[in-house]
């Protein structure tokens, strides 16, 4: 299959996959269409509420994510992190870039991530939306088969088709886009790498974690509404009068003898009239409903009660916390699992435009848990008096990245130094100043 082939069927796979992508990308943003709300009661608000969003899929989201935090690479079967993979890291901000590449993934069902050489030789790693990038996989091995991605910039249409043995680069009109580089690729694989969120051995293209509870966040956001419906129709006390004669105007139409000012009294000179005030409408109902369609998500999304407002005005204790949240813990445990096999590639090829032969490597990720800093201490104090080394208690269970965990090993061999009373001045190069 020609690149252009490819391009094309990609292309294709791509424009495709915008109508779903685009749908998730509104709950995400809470600004998905009410899809309970009827023309009824869109009219009694008065066009007032138009789309009314409880933003429970950003926040499953979001606590997946942040949890997500990787610490450092090691090869397989080695003690200590490799500081080289650590500062490539470091060097292309993928603190901040592979938080939004989990985002997306989970969001989207995948992201990517691009490795290939910068202007100055070093290892350039980019992350990469699925709205502009799909990849196609061997059905036999899950190997990366090709790659596209496209965009737009200033008018003008872009794409780059990756494979094995070759990059080529397209530009042009939208259906009329020409070679205009063609260069090697030395890796021999391609240099993309999905970040998929797979609940399924076949699932190659992931799914989006918000996707169970999408349609009882629409029902929970239709209970709202009608809430708030309610409430608005009935703000103020809906009033009745019998026994009066009604006056209407040369159209036919009924004038209103009553004034809506609070200060005006109500009055009728016949002794027939009554007057009288309906029963407001309670919203208790609306509460219980509510309440539990919100358990309901929390039971499917792993979300702990606390995040979803369940807790009363009890604040729940440390323990408390900690079991309500081993759920959600234990989901992105598996969400490690899944994701650092692709890290795990990608630190691979970094090293290897690097210069580096390749290897098998492991990504090192921060403790999913919430613990209190005394906890941590209490942890890291017992694992150390059970003759576990320090930079293994500092990594876990305190969570230092490679880069600390050197710090911290220099300021206690200085400080050990400092202690014994040994003098250095000899080894140093020239005169002491």
């Amino acid at each position: 299959m020609s690149s252009k082939d490819i391009l094309d069927a990609l292309s294709g796979k791509l424009d495709e996959t915008q109508g779903a992508l685009g749908r998730l990308d509104l709950y995400y943003d809470g600004k998905q269409p009410a899809a309970f709300l009827s023309p009824a009661s869109q009219e009694a608000l008065g066009g007032k509420l138009r789309v009314l969003g409880v933003n429970f899929p950003r926040l499953l989201v979001q606590s997946l994510a942040e949890r997500l935090r990787v610490v450092g690479f090691r090869g397989i079967g080695e003690d200590n992190a490799d500081e080289n993979l650590w500062r490539v890291w470091q060097a292309n901000d993928l603190d901040t870039q592979a938080h939004l590449a989990h985002v997306d993934a989970l969001t989207y069902g995948r992201s990517f991530v691009i490795v290939w050489a910068g202007v100055d030789g070093n290892p350039l790693v980019t992350v990469e939306s699925a709205r502009q990038v799909a990849a196609v996989h061997d059905p036999a091995t899950g190997v990366v088969r090709a790659a596209v991605k496209r965009w737009e910039d200033s008018g003008e249409h872009h794409a780059v088709v990756y494979e094995p043995d070759r990059i080529t680069r397209y530009r042009g009109k939208e259906n009329a886009l020409h070679v205009v580089e063609t260069i090697p690729n030395p890796l021999g694989e391609v240099p993309v790498v999905p970040l998929v969120n797979r609940t399924r051995l076949l699932d190659f293209d992931g799914a989006s974690e918000m996707t169970d509870i999408l349609d009882l966040t629409d029902g929970l956001n239709k209970i709202m509404s009608d809430a708030l419906v309610t409430s608005e129709y009935f703000a103020r006390p809906r009033r009745w009068v019998t026994g009066l004669e009604v006056i209407e105007d040369e159209a036919g139409t009924p004038i209103n003898p009553f004034s809506s000012e609070a200060n005006r009294v109500w009055q009728s000179e016949d002794p027939e009239t009554k007057f009288g005030q309906f029963d407001p409408a309670r919203l208790d109902g609306y509460g219980d409903l509510t309440a539990i369609l919100t358990q309901q998500i929390g039971a499917i999304s792993g979300l702990p009660p606390h995040y979803l407002g369940l807790n009363g005005d009890q604040p729940p204790s440390a323990d408390a916390i900690r079991s309500a949240e081993a759920s959600l813990v234990a989901k992105v445990m598996g969400k490690q699992r899944v994701f650092g096999r692709a890290w795990a590639k990608v630190a691979d090829l970094a090293e290897r435009v690097d210069g580096g032969n390749g290897r098998d490597l492991e990504t090192l990720w921060a403790s999913p848990e919430t613990r209190t800093p005394g906890q941590l201490a209490d942890a890291a104090l017992k694992l150390t008096q059970m003759g576990v080394p320090l930079p293994t208690v500092l990594a876990d269970p305190l969570g230092y990245t490679p880069a600390q965990i050197e710090q911290v090993m220099q300021q206690q061999r200085a400080a050990a130094l400092n202690s014994a009373g040994v003098d250095l001045s000899a080894f140093l190069i020239g005169e002491p100043a």
